[in-house]
């Protein structure tokens, strides 16, 4: 629905009984006064006996029978939690209906049993009628009045009410799902109205009583209207200025009208008149600003109507085309012939702008296919890059055996890295329920062309192709079994790792040489032979990854972590990204000495990640004091400042930029000193991405990490190689900025994903995304924007508290 619309049921369609829930009295009941002979009658015995009466009073005058609850005797606090049902409808209701509620006490004689009542309208001022939960002050020792207007109203005085009566508004508007939910900020949230309401409760001694009601809620909004009338015909209208609300029922609906002029306006008679159209200076203008919005933006009608009406000038325009297609109605069979036909005319598009026409918004299979082959003029270091994305997008085509799926397949059967990859991204979808048919299908498609490739010039044909990357999932099936042993081991580390070199060496003894080598999932050019059991150990955590040491062909090793019970698919995303971000600054000619480190999930809870050689900033930091400190260790140099090498700090300055643009660009959360690390040449890196798009556990995070540590090892906030870094900050965020729309047709190409961040709301996520490039602002403004960024995220002291909540619980483990 979008924001302007406003969807709601008439009162009078509702034939449905009134229907509300009676909650509970809040208070302390009133003292009964003694009796003629001086004694409490039975005050001391006898606990209150308590029953609400509901009546239903229409225009001042009763409406139907009053309902009655059941007694309660266990309060205070009186809980009835029942629903009442009256025989009136909501159809029956006018615009001045309301409910008269009355609390008796049997208990007591029949002149002292009323202890209170109150009023409350149906219908706002606005003629929709409440709903949740009202809070009632009951007027005591008076029976609620149904006269219009009323003398016992429910609702607290204006004048009286404070900050607890505005809370609890908006607590009424939360649980309606009018207010986001956000769940660490919601607990903090209810805590502190607790506080405010002990601090009224406290302050007003419990004078007054309170009845809490639920109204019953509707999909849509109920708007007042008696049967029989006019929805259009509106009460006249006075000599004053009021204004007067009156509900557009017609309202988003099909206009006749507007589609006929759209269809003149596109006939075929048109294009031959349109051939010669040129757009005037403020219509150029128009369109260039057409052509800047981002691939997330939806053309309003009267821009769809521009880019139509110059098609045939924008054809030398390779940036418009996607923006072209997005205007075709393509329910229309010749429009859509004609847009086809102009599209293999256009000026051919780059592979960025083809990405965008795999999105979920084109459905047409010609266009599909026509981005099909543009991707096909990318090369294969090119083409990986957006391997995982493409898997994606198989969702959205029409069929099994797309034109996509028979390009990713023909690519594959050249590259065994492709090859490679590009089985495991279909294998780990083949559980998904909705597309697992598609995904076995291409898996298969694979599979068949595969094993019927010829011979290479080494004799390896493609049967025994086939089976170097079937034995990847066999491996895996093995590590899963030995993860699961090695847990089940009571004691320390060091017990398990011993275990695990046992299954290594003894149960699981073919793991130490293969019968044929396989190729590394993470390194497909790789062939691997075996593990070696005792240089294998296991990572002090949770989960208990696996590091694991295998032997390769040419007689070398390579260090694998495996880990099981973690969903690597995010982290996988992320660190694709940060490669292709490397990239793409390398081709600016701009080297930030990143880590895009290998990741490669192998199921929903499994998969493999490459390992690095480094040590934690709280390692470092707690065995170092600093991480000058540790870098002088390893490249000393007396003359140099701060006695490290002019080349490691220079690699320490440029891979804190780096990674500082890239996770405020990804919105990367949970940035504690464990999952910042530092390799000995002065690389530093980031690692576990569980919470991306902005999602964060900790309440107010900056907007990048950059603790107080990593500025003084370059010197300080005060310092040029301080000013050198805000300087490749800059100079990185702005060179991404200019690949904006590459990156969010790779999210958008994620959509349909059940990545945890994506799924939760595809929409909302990279809306966010593309709020972090700044769109709205040029080259000059973004360097000034991101420089207070840095600043405020290295004045931010607030996350250091909780850096030593996380190394408490690390230590504890």
């Amino acid at each position: 629905m979008g924001a302007s619309e406003f969807r709601f049921f008439l009162s009078c369609d509702i034939n449905s009984p009134v229907t509300f829930r009676i909650d509970k009295l809040d208070g302390i009941l009133p003292v009964h006064k003694p009796t003629d002979s001086g004694v409490v009658s039975g005050a001391e015995d006898k606990r209150p006996e308590l029953y609400i009466e509901c009546a239903l009073y229409i225009d001042g005058a009763p409406f139907g029978l009053p309902m009655r609850t059941r007694l309660n005797t266990t309060g205070p606090p009186y809980c009835w939690n029942e629903l009442i049902s009256l025989s009136s409808k909501y159809r029956d209701l006018t615009a001045h209906s309301q409910l008269a509620i009355t609390v008796w006490d049997v208990s007591c004689g029949k002149d002292e049993g009323l202890i209170g009542g109150a009023t409350i309208l149906l219908f706002n001022s606005k003629m929709q009628m409440k709903s949740g939960k009202q809070k009632l002050r009951l007027w005591q020792g008076k029976e609620a009045d149904g006269s219009f207007p009323t003398s016992t109203p429910g609702k607290v005085p204006r004048h009286e009410r404070g900050e607890l009566e505005r809370l609890e508004k908006l607590m009424n508007k939360f649980e309606r799902g009018q207010i986001q939910s956000i769940d660490w900020l919601d607990r903090l949230m209810l805590k502190s109205l607790d506080k405010i309401k002990e601090q009224d409760s406290s302050k007003h001694g419990n004078s007054y009583l309170y009845l809490v009601i639920d109204f019953c809620s509707f999909e849509h909004r109920v708007v007042f209207q008696e049967s029989g009338t006019n929805l259009l015909i509106t009460s006249p209208i006075g000599s004053t200025n009021e204004f007067v609300t009156v509900w557009d029922t017609e309202l988003g609906k099909f206009n006749p009208s507007e589609h006929k002029q759209l269809k003149l306006a596109r006939s075929l008679d048109r294009g031959i008149i349109d051939r010669d159209l040129k757009p005037s200076n403020n219509e150029r203008k128009s369109i260039q600003r057409v052509l800047k919005y981002p691939p997330t933006r939806t053309l309003s009608g009267d821009e769809r109507q521009l880019l139509w009406k110059f098609r045939f000038s924008l054809m030398s325009e390779k940036r418009a085309l996607t923006k072209f297609l997005r205007c075709v109605e393509w329910s229309d069979v010749q429009e859509a012939k004609q847009a086809i036909q102009l599209m293999y005319k256009w000026e051919m598009i780059d592979v960025c702008d083809a990405l965008e026409l795999l999105s979920p918004l084109f459905k047409s299979e010609e266009v599909r296919a026509y981005a099909v082959s543009v991707l096909e003029r990318a090369d294969d270091e090119e083409l990986q890059c957006y391997l995982l994305q493409l898997v994606q997008a198989l969702r959205f085509e029409r069929s099994d055996r797309s034109r996509l799926s028979q390009f990713l397949v023909q690519r594959a059967l050249q590259n065994i890295q492709l090859a490679s990859f590009f089985r495991w991204y279909v294998a780990v979808e083949l559980t998904d329920h909705v597309y697992n048919k598609r995904y076995f299908s291409t898996y298969d498609l694979l599979e068949q062309s595969m094993k019927k490739l010829p011979p290479d010039v080494n004799g390896e044909d493609g049967n025994k192709l086939w089976q170097s990357l079937v034995g990847q999932t066999g491996l895996t099936a093995q590590l899963v079994s030995i993860t699961r042993e090695v847990r089940n081991v009571r004691g320390n580390t060091h017990k398990k790792i011993e275990k695990l070199r046992q299954l290594l060496s003894g149960l699981h003894s073919e793991l130490t040489y293969f019968e044929e080598p396989i190729r590394s999932p993470l390194t497909p050019s790789v062939l691997i032979k075996g593990i070696v059991p005792g240089e294998s150990t296991l990572f002090k955590s949770q989960l208990n990854p696996l590091m694991l040491v295998f032997r390769t062909e040419d007689e070398g090793s390579c260090k694998v972590i495996f880990k099981k019970g973690d969903d690597l698919r995010q982290d996988q995303l992320v660190v694709q990204m940060v490669w292709l971000m490397d990239r793409l600054l390398k081709l600016e000619n701009l080297d930030l000495c990143l880590t895009p480190y290998k990741v490669l999930a192998t199921g929903h809870d499994e998969g493999m990640l490459e390992f690095i050689p480094s040590r934690s900033l709280a390692q470092i930091l707690s065995e170092h004091r600093s991480i000058t400190s540790y870098l002088q260790k390893f490249h000393p140099d007396e003359h140099a400042p701060f006695g490290i090498t002019a080349t490691c700090l220079e690699t320490f300055i440029k891979s804190c930029a780096g990674y500082s643009v890239i996770t405020y660009i990804l919105g990367i959360g949970d940035r504690h000193l464990d999952n910042l690390l530092l390799t000995d040449d002065g690389r530093l890196f980031h690692v576990d991405f569980a919470f991306i798009l902005g999602r964060d556990p900790k309440p107010f995070p900056p907007p990048m990490k950059l603790c107080k540590e990593m500025v003084e090892a370059m010197g300080g906030a005060e310092s040029q190689y301080y000013t050198r870094f805000k300087s490749y900050c800059c100079e990185a965020y702005n060179i991404l900025r200019k690949s904006s729309n590459l990156i969010l047709n790779l999210f958008y190409l994620m959509a349909g994903s059940t990545i945890p961040d994506i799924a939760s709301d595809p929409e909302k996520g990279i809306l966010k995304l593309q709020e972090k490039f700044r769109l709205d602002m040029d080259d000059e403004a973004c360097i000034h924007f991101f420089q207070d960024l840095i600043n405020e995220s290295v004045s931010a002291l607030f996350p250091q508290m909780v850096e030593t909540i996380h190394r408490w619980a690390q230590y504890w483990r």
